[in-house]
Parts: structure tokens; C-alpha cells; sequence
């Protein structure tokens, strides 16, 4: 029996065990139910699992009360996908600017070759300055 004790008290030494009021929990449901929180962030932010959530809004929810149903967490899934719309729509942007100055500099290079009769582009054949081998150099 001895043992028993001193295995459940030693669970029992990481852990403290809070009690939260009915004041803050319907609280914490209100937030809830005005989009103000998600599930996830108050369970982060409380160290309180997501089951024992459900269950304050089980108890104290006004909409579960008048037999409405309600999706908790659309609102920060919406405001992600907005989010990440808006990263798209400038990443796309950002690409077709770089596209219209890559077609830029390549007729620049094309007129240039014609108006000064020289080849500008590398040629894939050819080393480039920094390449080779390392080795002696002759004078």
C-alpha cells in the first residue's frame, strides 16, 4: 500500500490541481461564442484540455441552451484562409513583376546586341570567370 501512495504522489508532484469558477468559465464561453478566442488558444493559454473546454461549453453555453448549434472555431479557420489568400495574391504579384523585368532585361540585351554587334548572353559552353581549376597561375 506504501508503494501505491508514493507512486500516486509522485504522478501527482508535476501537476497542480486548479479549479477554475463558474464565474470564469462562463466567461471563457462567452469569449467563445463571440469569436474572441478559439478552443485551442484557451487551452494553450490555460494549460486546460480541449475535453474539459467542451464540457464549460456544454454547461454554460447560452446557444446550447436555446438548442442552436454553432461551430466554434470557423472564425480563426476563415481568418487563415484570408490570411494566406492575401500572401498568394502578393506572391503572385511579386512574380509578375519579376517576370515583366526579366522580359525587360532580355530585350535590353537583345537591342544592345543588335546596335553594338557583340554577343552580351553566356553561352552555356563557355567557363565563366570563377570556375576552372585551382592550380598555378602563369603570368
Amino acid at each position: 500500500m506504501a508503494t501505491l501512495e508514493k507512486y500516486q504522489s509522485s504522478q501527482n508532484k508535476g501537476r497542480v490541481q486548479r479549479y477554475f469558477s463558474e464565474d470564469f468559465k462562463r466567461k471563457k464561453v462567452r469569449e467563445l461564442e463571440h469569436n474572441v478566442t478559439t478552443v485551442s488558444q484557451l487551452s494553450r493559454e490555460y494549460s486546460v484540455s480541449i475535453t474539459a473546454i467542451y464540457k464549460w461549453l456544454y454547461k454554460y453555453s447560452a446557444m446550447r441552451k436555446k438548442g442552436v448549434k454553432m461551430v466554434v472555431e470557423a472564425k480563426s479557420d476563415t481568418a487563415k484562409i484570408q490570411h494566406l489568400k492575401q500572401m498568394l495574391k502578393e506572391a503572385e504579384a511579386s512574380v509578375g513583376q519579376k517576370q515583366i523585368m526579366i522580359d525587360f532585361l532580355e530585350k535590353m540585351i537583345e537591342l544592345t546586341e543588335q546596335e553594338y554587334g557583340i554577343d552580351i548572353k553566356k553561352k552555356f559552353s563557355t567557363r565563366s570567370a570563377g570556375s576552372g581549376s585551382i592550380g598555378k597561375r602563369t603570368k
